[in-house]
């Protein structure tokens, strides 16, 4: 009986994170991914840049591509001091293109304040934010433009593919991570247009809306220590907190490389922490104010993340930490089969498709991330570090995924 408020609120975090969402997107149709013809405002594509080598020359090259009038087209590209020759490969490209300009910020000031300073340099419409190892789908401008239907809508975010899936175990356990993320995990907030985390690797917003909240998102700190992760989940609650909306589609897409060795992956995944303890957290006063579905998602994933950690300590100090492993395994082979057998994988090109049993490690990642990347999250909240993922991009996510959403 004891354990029975548990497996509610699990029920409960299960519902808000899949039925509810699906039901809402089955209810909605077509007004689930409304659209508008005919917008096309001047874009500036802002990079932030930080020791990414290489890699960034082919990350500009792809957005100069991009299918979008190159008199509306404005690329400017924030290095925040590298130390490598990032500032080089950016310059060799905006010598070669004239829509791309470099900027440098004057000492090491992390990304959010980077696209600040871009931001005040632009006089575009729209701001598209894009990480700097990630490589554009060429439809991605028009597909997030078409999205903003009404002044209510100040940000419009795309959809993230991993463009190493069958790198290794791990890349293709985070291709079927992404898949949930995408696909699943944020239907109820798209459904109501309160998207609480639009990604940096590729999100359109209004430029004034940027502009009107650059005050707040330069003075983001902890016990007065500024912080530099999580920008985008605290970019977009400050939006929603505004009162505008936010949305998302998986028709604008981009490619992101996923870490392939176990310390850059939880590297990743302890930054994720800290931004969501942190969000979380002093989202609480506002969060009552959202939609109540969205409200009980908001309030059910703080409670997830504060208490599964307690959780599986007490199934390891019981010793029945193979048993709460045992119910992943199956949990995590029932959802890679939903992944396998989803249309929307179906669609997919071989190339971003992986077998459905490399999701089975995540029954053991899941467990020891939250029990030890929580607690180590709480206690370095007041960290300064930049934290680049120290990946580059890969040219060949350039490549035409066929009927990919």
């Amino acid at each position: 009986m004891s354990t029975f408020p548990l497996y509610l609120f699990i029920f409960i975090v299960f519902l808000n994170r899949y039925v509810f969402g699906l039901y809402l997107t089955l209810v909605r149709g077509r007004k689930f991914d409304e659209t508008i013809a005919g917008y096309e405002p001047t874009i500036t594509v802002v990079v932030p840049l930080f020791n990414e080598g290489r890699s960034i020359y082919d990350t500009i090259i792809s957005l100069v591509r991009l299918e979008y009038p190159a008199d509306k087209l404005a690329i400017t590209v924030v290095d925040d001091c590298s130390t490598d020759d990032s500032y080089e490969w950016a310059c060799k490209a905006a010598s070669e293109h004239a829509n791309v300009r470099v900027l440098r910020n004057p000492h090491n000031m992390g990304k959010r304040k980077g696209i600040n300073h871009a931001v005040r340099e632009a006089t575009s419409e729209i701001i598209v934010s894009v990480d700097s190892d990630v490589i554009v789908y060429p439809t991605a401008l028009r597909e997030l433009v078409a999205r903003f239907t009404g002044p209510e809508v100040a940000a419009v975010g795309g959809r993230v593919h991993v463009s190493n899936p069958n790198a290794n175990w791990l890349s293709k356990l985070q291709t079927i991570k992404y898949y949930y993320g995408q696909e699943h995990l944020k239907n109820l907030e798209r459904a109501l247009r309160s998207v609480m985390c639009l990604s940096g690797c590729l999100t359109a917003y209004r430029r004034h809306v940027l502009i009107e909240l650059e005050p707040i998102l330069e003075d983001r700190n902890i016990a007065g220590i500024p912080i530099k992760y999580g920008e985008d989940r605290f970019l977009t609650r400050q939006i929603i907190k505004r009162g505008y909306r936010t949305v998302m589609t998986m028709d604008a897409m981009c490619f992101t490389k996923a870490p392939t060795d176990l310390r850059g992956y939880f590297n990743q995944q302890l930054r994720w922490k800290r931004s969501n303890i942190v969000d979380f957290a002093c989202g609480l006063g506002h969060a009552w104010k959202l939609h109540p579905l969205v409200s009980v998602h908001y309030l059910s994933m703080l409670l997830l993340l504060l208490v599964y950690p307690f959780v599986i300590a007490a199934h390891v100090l019981a010793g029945q930490f193979f048993g709460l492993v045992q119910f992943h395994v199956g949990l995590i082979a029932l959802f890679g089969m939903i992944y396998y057998l989803s249309p929307s994988t179906r669609r997919l090109p071989p190339w971003l498709r992986v077998h459905p049993i490399a999701f089975l490690p995540m029954a053991v990642l899941m467990p020891v991330a939250y029990l030890l990347l929580t607690p180590l999250g709480l206690f370095t909240l007041d960290t300064a570090s930049w934290e680049t993922r120290g990946h580059g991009a890969v040219a060949a996510a350039a490549a035409p995924p066929g009927g990919a959403r």
